[in-house]
């Protein structure tokens, strides 16, 4: 796709590196995740930090040239935004049966290398987190590869939730349309935090032999 500038850094970025930005017909700044929304649209770095600066300076109202409302709770609301599609994209995955729960089941889908990722809980036990790390890393001495991302981008409710109620602390993400598209929105939420999985995973490539 081709890149956008961001007001705040002057940048010109991939678009899925930028959230856009519209007004709405009362003054609402709206954010607009899917970049489908008519009108006049600015871009800002998809990372909280870049979104409070352009609030602190009135970036985003200079941009779209005229007064915006609800530029106070943006960044809050613009986070909740992402968890909300998160764990819409994990619904749809476990619908799609992309997704397998539980530490057993997990653990032997990482060494069995069928998973793209797993997802902790973020209030899960530390100790649970380890052992799975460990198979994470297991697997990647055994290829030579790195260990597969690790999120703990939303917490055992909001899981629990989005799985109809089920308790889940653990989960691997399978191959397929559905895990990939979850995998997309749980990198745009860390990265919206600014904690990237990705990130985590290139540090992670120091606890194995090279390839």
């Amino acid at each position: 796709m081709n890149g956008r500038m961001c007001i705040v850094s002057r940048r010109s970025l991939p678009a899925d590196a930028l959230i856009r930005f519209v007004a709405g017909p009362d003054g609402q700044v709206v954010p607009d995740l899917k970049r489908r929304l008519p009108g006049r649209g600015a871009h800002i770095e998809a990372r909280r930090s870049v979104v409070e600066t352009a609030m602190k300076r009135k970036l985003l109202a200079r941009a779209l040239k005229r007064e915006l409302t609800g530029t106070e709770t943006l960044a809050d609301d613009l986070e909740a935004l992402l968890v909300r599609s998160a764990t819409g994209a994990l619904a749809l995955a476990r619908k799609a049966g992309q997704l397998t729960t539980g530490s057993t089941k997990v653990d032997a889908a990482l060494r069995a290398g069928k998973a793209l990722a797993v997802l902790h809980a973020s209030d899960g036990a530390a100790d649970g987190i380890r052992k799975l790390d460990g198979a994470r890393h297991a697997r990647a001495a055994e290829t030579g590869g790195r260990p597969v991302p690790a999120y703990q981008s939303l917490t055992a409710d909001e899981i629990g939730l989005a799985m109809g109620d089920l308790n889940v602390i653990h989960a691997a993400i399978l191959p397929g349309g559905a895990g990939a598209a979850l995998i997309e929105r749980l990198d745009a939420l860390e990265t919206y935090r600014g904690a990237s999985a990705r990130e985590t995973n290139e540090a992670d490539a120091g606890h194995q032999p090279a390839s």
